[in-house]
């Protein structure tokens, strides 16, 4: 069978799915803006982006994971905004921000201009960045590329740059076969639900109100643009990163029964850059903000604290 016809095959069952009711729906982001307010969003160039503020002094900026929102951060930006000015961002693809129709916005350089874009917006020249995991990647990524514009890193169960583009796949090229993958899996409560309870040491912290409140920042207009923008192949260049070139002040964090991305692999890594720092949480998976949110908060206030 050619490309063409798989295509077409796909295509239909794309349209055979919308028909009887086995898509499930996305919001409209004018509806998402209406709900969350103006004042929820920042405008960088033609686009609206979503970031919830919080607290005075140094600015700490933070990014989520890949699946993941400024929900992520809802138990750390209380806890942090008591000492700094916390801002968490929803990257390009994810939470309440516009979904850009650019297939160059969800590339790790893309994903890079709409943090420096918000950055600007607000009028900070420069920021502690927390990274999680695909934003810990993107964390690295800005350390190296604009050193002017970090003040340090915290890197809390993070990929290196590279994952970004050793994620992407050729089965993503094609467009009905990715609306197939996102409209009946990807966006469904139990895939989810198997998500979330892979990256925790303890899955019964994963409740139905969990898996809504993540669902909910992904079933957005745009979804389908957005998944293929962040998984089919680019022509970016690979995204890598000397970390003993590094010169910034630097923690990790690392739960130590993280299945995702080990504490021994973590530790290499961040012990490559000059001067960093590691902290492990026992009894924590791959996400300390809500298993250990009170001991990923003092880990980080410490740090923090004692940059000059």
């Amino acid at each position: 069978m050619g490309k063409q016809a798989v295509q077409a095959r796909v295509a239909a069952a794309v349209a055979v799915c919308a028909l009887a009711s086995g898509c499930v729906s996305l919001v409209p982001f004018e509806r998402v803006r209406a709900e969350v307010g103006d004042a929820g969003f920042v405008q960088v160039g033609g686009q609206r982006v979503h970031v919830e503020q919080a607290g005075e002094g140094e600015p700490v900026v933070l990014l989520h994971g890949f699946g993941g929102s400024t929900y992520l951060w809802r138990q750390m930006t209380p806890r942090l905004a008591g000492h700094f000015r916390v801002v968490a961002i929803d990257l390009n693809g994810f939470g309440w921000t516009e979904r850009p129709r650019a297939r160059e916005a969800y590339t790790l350089e893309g994903q890079a201009a709409l943090v420096l874009g918000v950055l600007d917006a607000l009028g900070i020249e420069r920021a502690h960045l927390v990274g999680h995991s695909y934003g810990g990647g993107l964390a690295i990524w800005l350390a190296a590329q604009h050193p002017e514009r970090v003040r340090s890193l915290s890197l809390v169960a993070s990929t290196l740059p590279t994952y970004a583009s050793a994620r992407r796949s050729r089965w993503a090229a094609w467009r009905p076969l990715v609306a197939l993958f996102v409209r009946t899996r990807a966006l469904r409560e139990g895939f989810v639900r198997r998500g979330l309870e892979r990256a925790v040491a303890d899955p019964t912290i994963v409740t139905d109100e969990l898996v809504r409140a993540y669902l909910a920042r992904l079933r957005v207009e745009g979804a389908t643009r957005a998944f293929q923008g962040l998984t089919a192949p680019t022509s970016e260049v690979r995204p890598e990163v000397r970390l003993e070139a590094l010169h910034v002040p630097t923690l990790g964090v690392w739960g130590e029964q993280d299945r995702l991305l080990s504490v021994e692999a973590g530790a290499r890594g961040v012990g490559r850059i000059p001067g960093s720092r590691f902290v492990r949480l026992p009894g924590v998976g791959h996400l300390p903000m809500e298993e250990a949110p009170d001991r990923l908060a003092a880990a980080l206030e410490e740090f923090l604290a004692a940059q000059p």
